[in-house]
């Protein structure tokens, strides 16, 4: 019997497409995202071999600091992220060695040029080619000067076919609306090539995300259900419980319907109803997704108040601590419209989908974090068991857990023993961590891989990224109009406002999550958890 594979060296094929050594060089290397995400993933990857042996991670900021100080900070943040763990010496030993600092302007050339010097004298030292990619974990406002400043130094090297080769990542919000994201595209695209543009989204990289495909069309009991013939409506939610963190300054200027709508939401939605794509290949996949977005029924400005809701949270109670109302927070205007809570209706106007609405949601400082796809079939015939319109049989629901407690959930009915006719909703319950033994990985760890490797299939291209800001414009420009003077409050902890849930009501429907207990023993005793109950 042959040995099993190793679960902490990388598959054959990886290996093959990892011998090319690399430089990842981070500009915003002191901030929250490089810290608890970017550098955490990298030493995942690190520790199961998915890197090639020569490779360097390149600190670039604005900071006084020095290449032992970088490394004693980073080692000390890993540290706390898992308290419980022994932290593996050997291995941060290891990769430690491959950590450096470059403290620099961002708006300076001087940085960029003795940026030059430092990959030269680490390729003549350590055997690491010029290869770069380059991880824009900055402000959105810092973009422009850092791409203009790469192309002045000849490190943006345009080209797909290029060796060395340059590659860019970077993070939301991609602009601010359809004009500013127009602008930034063309801009990135003066000194990259598109292929070598990976405009990143952590959703796209978590394992449940991923699953949507292989769930929609590696079934064929699911896709021959999935139109307007046996779907009633869908239900995508995105709540967190948190509230802003002390990005007051940054969250004033985006809200929600930009923070998570333009870009979590998009793609989820996208995932959820596209087209089967002709194959896995990264433009394939794309190009369903664009003709997706192309198809959302256009919202006028005149009719958002009748389709969208949206609030602000004001002080309430959150998991039993007191927390102060939006616009107490700090960098918050006293005057702000900006929403924390969003509530959408749209149509996405295809043969596949016609008629069938679906409805958004997302919003902070609500009882749960937890992103969730629901969808709900319609109900059966008024004859036989649901013949009593007063006692009407609940439709199947199949709902999708993205986070946390990832799984799969489907709801259908059946005959509760005994001499009568009794019938109840019973799930079939499908979980990660029970099947695989483990929780899914961090997005952070498939993205940057598959940034190293050239893989775009889970980033966003340039006219997705615009056909979802052609969808959301006209919606912000609404939101924006001068009759709004104020915005609907909604207590910090509660489930939202009223006017989301009148949203559904005014359809004859209500929000739905599906809990899934994290006690084994109750798994097979979920509830629906309906807009008025706590998870």
């Amino acid at each position: 019997m042959p040995e099993p594979a190793s679960t902490t060296s990388a598959p054959d094929s990886i290996v093959s497409h990892m011998s090319e050594p690399f430089n990842l060089v981070i500009f915003g290397a002191t901030g929250d995202l490089t810290h608890r995400k970017l550098i955490p993933a990298v030493f995942n990857l690190f520790r199961q071999n998915f890197l090639p042996a020569h490779f360097s991670i390149i600190g670039f900021a604005r900071r006084e600091n020095d290449d032992l100080g970088f490394r004693l900070q980073l080692r000390q943040v890993l540290e706390t992220l898992h308290p419980q763990q022994p932290f593996d010496d050997d291995a941060w030993m290891r990769f430690a060695k491959k950590i450096f600092y470059h403290q620099a302007n961002f708006t300076e050339p001087d940085g960029y040029h003795s940026l030059c010097r430092r990959l030269d004298k680490l390729a003549q030292s350590s055997q690491i080619p010029q290869n770069c990619l380059f991880y824009l974990a900055t402000p959105p406002e810092n973009f422009t000067d850092i791409v203009n400043l790469l192309h002045q130094v000849d490190l943006t090297r345009r080209g797909i076919d290029l060796s060395p080769w340059s590659r860019i990542i970077i993070e939301k919000p991609f602009g601010r609306d359809l004009q500013t994201a127009r602008a930034l595209n063309e801009k990135i695209n003066q000194f990259f090539h598109e292929k070598q543009i990976f405009r990143i989204d952590h959703y796209l990289g978590k394992e449940t995300v991923q699953n949507l495909l292989v769930f929609r069309f590696a079934n064929s009991i699911f896709e021959p259900l999935w139109n307007h013939h046996h779907i009633d409506h869908v239900q995508i939610a995105v709540l967190e419980n948190i509230g802003i963190e002390k990005r007051g300054a940054y969250y004033d200027q985006a809200g929600a319907l930009r923070d998570i709508v333009q870009n979590h939401m998009m793609h989820l939605l996208c995932l959820v109803a596209m087209e089967p794509p002709i194959s896995l290949h990264p433009d394939a996949v794309h190009n369903e997704k664009v003709k997706l977005l192309q198809a959302l029924r256009p919202m006028p400005c005149e009719c958002v108040g009748d389709n969208v809701a949206r609030a602000q949270y004001a002080p309430g109670e959150v998991d039993g601590q007191h927390v102060c109302g939006y616009l107490q927070e700090q960098g918050v205007a006293q005057d702000s419209l900006t929403e924390t809570f969003a509530a959408l209706k749209i149509f996405i106007d295809n043969w596949r989908w016609a008629g069938v609405p679906f409805y958004l949601r997302t919003g902070k400082h609500l009882p749960v974090r937890i992103t969730e796809i629901d969808i709900h079939f319609k109900t059966v015939p008024q004859i036989l068991f649901n013949a009593d319109p007063g006692k009407p049989l609940l439709p199947n629901l199949l709902a999708i857990r993205i986070q946390p407690n990832e799984g799969i959930s489907l709801q259908f009915q059946v005959k509760t023993p005994g001499p009568e006719m009794r019938i109840r909703p019973l799930k079939m319950d499908f979980g990660y961590a029970s099947a695989f033994g483990r929780a899914p990985p961090e997005a952070y760890e498939r993205l940057l891989l598959d940034a190293v490797l050239g893989d775009s299939t889970l980033f966003a291209r340039s006219d997705e990224v615009e056909a979802a800001w052609s969808f959301l414009t006209p919606i912000l420009q609404g939101c924006a109009a001068p009759s709004v003077k104020k915005l609907p409050q909604y207590p910090a902890g509660s489930w939202g406002p009223q006017q989301a849930d009148a949203l559904m009501a005014a359809d004859n429907r209500r929000w739905t999550l599906i809990k899934r207990p994290r006690s084994s023993a109750f798994i097979k005793t979920l509830d629906i958890v309906r807009n008025s109950q706590r998870l």
